[in-house]
């Protein structure tokens, strides 16, 4: 039996391997290192100054020490760390179309994980419920992202909320360099939405500063807008409880969409003022588009 098991779970990552490998090949190696390319630059040698080179370059105490004039050069940081943060909550586990946020946050993590390979970043993963249930340290290689996208798909989480401020706190912790740090969540907080966004903003604000932290909000269509199919019982995946809408009720269908979207305007508020990039993915469309296009606007936004 566990045999079988493994072998199902190969099966499904070398699938998952070939269709993102041909995305990644097809539409989307070009967007991402357009956008990730190494913007530092790593010291490489000290030689004699030449008319025309940089006088804010010259090397003062090589100078001093030869008599001669020294610049120091540098060449670009190509190779960045890649993070993703990945919440497997049990609310990820809905989806009223043909995936569950769940299903569609694994494809999302594999594309941007073998982009960064094809980019020759390191990858590391970070999967997180109402506490950190799994960390895989950066590293490169196509052995090493097997095991990143196995995780991603086959884990199965101990934990049933969600404390997105714990795994941001975990990622200061561990993480020593600037990482490019994709969070891709739902954002179902827990409690009361208000106060636990507020609660949030200054944890996002200070993995902003310390890395360059990109938001990915998964939500399905059901989660905005309720269908007319009369009387329903609404469960929150992560705390059981339980509401029963009669959604017959015309004020009832716009009283929740209305409650839907301003939660998701607090969010977006929240995330913006905290100079961090957000990116809207729902599981009822395919995810390339809106990624290719975000990566275009902030390619041109870091530009400017």
């Amino acid at each position: 039996m566990e045999k079988q098991l493994t072998k199902e779970i190969l099966k499904k990552v070398r699938q998952i391997e070939v269709r993102t490998r041909r995305l990644v090949d097809d539409t989307m190696a070009g967007s991402y290192h357009s956008v990730f390319k190494g913007r530092g630059m790593n010291f490489d040698e000290v030689r004699e100054y030449v008319p025309g080179d940089e006088i804010r370059t010259i090397d003062w105490n090589v100078t001093a020490r030869t008599g001669v004039p020294h610049v120091k050069k540098f060449t670009e940081e190509r190779e960045l760390t890649i993070l993703l943060m990945i919440d497997v909550s049990d609310s990820g586990l809905f989806g009223s179309g043909h995936q569950s946020k769940r299903e569609l946050m694994a494809e999302l993590g594999s594309v941007l994980a073998f982009s960064a390979v094809r980019n020759n970043d390191k990858v590391g993963l970070i999967l997180f419920s109402n506490f950190v249930e799994l960390y895989i340290p950066p590293k490169k290689g196509r052995s090493h992202i097997l095991r990143v996208i196995r995780e991603i798909l086959f884990f199965q989480p101990q934990g049933k909320g969600t404390d997105i401020g714990e795994a941001l706190d975990f990622v200061n912790r561990v993480t020593k360099r600037k990482c490019v740090t994709f969070l891709i969540s739902d954002f179902c907080l827990p409690g009361e939405f208000s106060d636990s966004l507020a609660a949030l903003g200054p944890k996002l604000q200070i993995t902003g500063r310390r890395h360059d932290l990109i938001t990915i909000s998964v939500t399905d269509p059901r989660e905005h807008n309720l269908a007319d199919v009369g009387w329903i019982t609404l469960e929150d995946a992560e705390t059981g409880e339980q509401v029963l809408l009669n959604t017959k009720d015309l004020w009832t269908r716009n009283a929740y969409a209305n409650l839907a979207e301003d939660q998701r305007n607090q969010f977006r508020k929240t995330v913006r003022s905290n100079g961090i990039d957000l990116l809207e993915l729902s599981t009822d469309s395919s995810f390339v588009s809106p990624l290719i296009g975000f990566f275009r606007l902030r390619k041109r936004r870091l530009a400017r």
